[in-house]
């Protein structure tokens, strides 16, 4: 049974840092892509970064470029998001997903909030 469960998001301020994570089970983690999107309120999910199954690219929305960074530790069967320079703008629901471009498994979601 694939299972993706997220974890480390939370409230944070302006200008902060957040480190959300993903915990994959049930199936060979090493070969599949992975990525996170998040969902804001009113909006449509959008991706915001992926990164290949060996970790040799990563790629991310034009609006985190430079601010979020993905990083996976296949040992683990974990990645995570880099959250840093945040504005209230980040504020919504992230979920990791397996596969890209075609994502056949998604996480609960965990939300993140912006806000002083």
């Amino acid at each position: 049974q694939v299972q993706l469960v997220e974890s480390g998001g939370g409230l944070v301020q302006p200008g902060g840092s957040l480190r959300p994570s993903c915990a994959g089970s049930g199936f060979t983690f090493n070969m599949y892509a992975m990525a996170w999107y998040r969902q804001a309120p009113g909006k449509e999910r959008e991706l915001v970064a992926a990164i290949t199954s060996a970790s040799e690219r990563a790629n991310y929305a034009d609006s985190v470029k430079g601010r979020f960074t993905i990083s996976r530790d296949t040992s683990k069967n974990q990645f995570t998001l880099q959250l840093s320079s945040v504005t209230p703008e980040d504020t919504a629901v992230y979920y990791c997903a397996r596969g890209v471009p075609s994502t056949d498994y998604w996480g609960q979601g965990t939300q993140v909030t912006v806000s002083s």
